[in-house]
Parts: structure tokens; sequence; C-alpha cells
């Protein structure tokens, strides 16, 4: 299928310097992670970033980090042209989003001997919630939870060695990595189900214009349609999240 033509204007509206900035998050091992043997970054988001850049016919930067909060605020302010975020209502001002390219499930993990057997049960006095601060289930949580107490760290691996040494109750995360955190070594476990959806979208920042958040948009839906996001959940082997709606 021939693509449509993409106006100067918008391309400079992407790449103002001649080359698309993109924001990675490698704390989402679902979209991004570093290459054993090279050290780059690989994944779904990198191969949808380089994508984008063909498109627009520019080389493509990426501009990595560890964590969720800091690939956001790279975005937010104009240190990258695109990036891939979990959809919140806190992360609206400044940025631009698209309907979201994939799905994920935000889960608990206790330990083994823990009394905890459903996620409601989580809520509750005396409970202490690890999260790496700023993540999706961060901002979900900090709406959402009443009685616990939300332990806020910096990342994944802290949230997680936090519950392991007994500092906190439950850690919340991706369902994926908490999977594999149970499976790497005993004495914790996945509570069933989920607490949520996370809704993993593209965003530029606000003041690229509509014009630029539609050609996103659009984007978005044909690499969802045409299978380009499937093909790279499965060459990546990914598991814990499918193509969204």
């Amino acid at each position: 299928m021939t693509q449509p033509t993409i106006s100067p204007a918008l391309v400079s509206a992407f790449a103002p310097s001649g080359t698309l900035r993109a924001s990675i998050n490698l704390g989402n091992p679902i979209l991004a992670n570093k290459d054993v043997a090279t050290g780059e970054p690989v994944g779904v988001s990198i191969d949808v970033a380089r994508e984008f850049a063909r498109r627009l016919g520019v080389g493509i930067e990426l501009v990595v980090f560890e964590k969720a909060a800091a690939s956001v605020d790279a975005v937010k302010n104009e240190k990258a042209d695109i990036g891939f975020f979990a959809v919140d209502p806190a992360r609206s001002e400044g940025l631009r989003f698209t309907a979201p390219y994939v799905l994920i499930e935000g889960s608990y993990l206790v330990p083994e001997s823990s009394v905890l057997t459903d996620n409601a049960q989580v809520d509750a006095e005396g409970h202490r919630i690890s999260v790496g601060a700023g993540s999706a289930y961060d901002l979900f949580l900090t709406r959402e939870i009443k009685a616990a107490e939300i332990v806020r760290l910096q990342g994944a691996g802290p949230a997680l060695a936090a519950l392991r040494a007994g500092q906190v109750e439950v850690a919340a995360g991706i369902r994926q990595l908490l999977e594999g955190e149970a499976a790497r070594m005993p004495g914790v476990r996945v509570l069933p189900g989920r607490f949520m959806v996370i809704q993993q979208a593209m965003g530029t920042p606000a003041g690229r214009g509509a014009e630029a958040q539609a050609l996103l948009s659009s984007f978005v839906e044909e690499m969802k349609a045409s299978g380009f996001v499937a093909d790279a959940l499965k060459r990546h082997r990914i598991e814990g999240a499918i193509v969204a709606p």
C-alpha cells in the first residue's frame, strides 16, 4: 500500500533538528530492553520508533531512560520528540497522546507466606505497597488506594527488593515482570488476576500541535491494524501484553 506523503511542515514539527529523538523507557521490559550482546536498546517501542522515523524520512536518536517518569519528562520538556508511555490523567499536561497500541496487566507480588489471596484484600490498614515512583501503577494506586500505604522507590528493582527484605507487604508492577521475579527465586508469588490494565500509547510534546497528534494517532492505528505491533511482540518473544483494539 502506498503511504501518503507527509508534509515538510509536519516532518519539521516532529523532528525540528532533522533527527527524530525517541524517548525509550527500559523500566518496562515488555516494550524495551538492552540487547545482551550489544548493549543496544531493543524491543517493540524501538521497532515502532524506527518505523515512524522511516515514514518521516529522517534519522533516529534513541534517548534512553531507566524509569518511566524520566522518559515522560524528556518529552514534556522537549528533550525528545516522541515517547512511549502508559496513558494516565496525571501525565496529560504538556503531552498529546495517541490511543493505546499495547495493553499490559498491572498485578501484585506478595511473600509466599502472605495471607493475601485476592487483589481486593491489598487496600487495608497496615499494608505497605512498594511501587516504582512515577510509574503508571504508582499514579493509578495514588488515586485508588484508600487505607494501605504506598512506598515509592526508584524503579521496579528496588520495589521488588523491598518486598524480599520484608520492608513492605506487597509490591505492585507489570505482571510479566512480577512473574519473572517469582520464577527467578522462590519465596514470593503473584496474586491472581490484575488490579489495572496499563494502556501503552505514543506521545509527543503538546506544543507540536493538533496536526502532529493526528498524524501520530493515525500511524499508531495503522501499526495495530497492519499487524506490525503483533509481529513485534512475537519477534521479541513478549508474553503478558496484547495489541490494543
